[in-house]
């Protein structure tokens, strides 16, 4: 048995199919609402951003995407133009132009979304307070290799 057959990487490879699966259906999503898929993942952004307390403007986006300026500027008038997202002034520094997800997309996302969410959420609940740590140990752990740049 080499490593690469072992349970850790059995795992690694689950965890794979799982974001592949999250892509799909994020596209899905994107192609059933006339967006394009960087358009969702605009809004994901946007999304954990309000959930972490994170003042979302157009750089912080852009940066979050990795999108130059121009591309910014074109996705954010695209999802404003369909509804999905407010622009406002920041109340403490008016020069600065704040982001938000529209209440209407949020329950679209919950409709086409919420199912699978629910289940995930509701399996969850079955573990103890250790195997739900070990859990989002592993998975902030993944991420943090994942976004580290080599």
């Amino acid at each position: 048995m080499t490593a690469e057959d072992g349970p850790e990487m059995a795992t690694v490879h689950l965890l794979r199919r799982v974001s592949v699966e999250f892509g799909l259906r994020q596209v899905e999503f994107a192609t059933r609402s006339g967006m394009h898929p960087t358009d969702v993942r605009a809004l994901i952004c946007l999304l954990d951003a309000a959930r972490s307390g994170t003042s979302a403007t157009a750089g912080w986006l852009g940066a979050q995407l990795g999108l130059n300026s121009a591309g910014t500027s074109a996705l954010i008038d695209r999802l404003e133009r369909l509804g999905h997202i407010t622009r406002t002034r920041d109340a403490r520094d008016r020069r600065r132009v704040l982001l938000a997800v529209d209440a209407r997309a949020v329950e679209r996302g919950q409709e086409f979304f919420g199912p699978p969410l629910a289940r995930m959420a509701d399996l969850l609940r079955t573990f103890d307070d250790r195997e739900a740590a070990a859990v989002r140990r592993f998975l902030q752990e993944a991420h943090t290799a994942l976004a580290e740049r080599p």
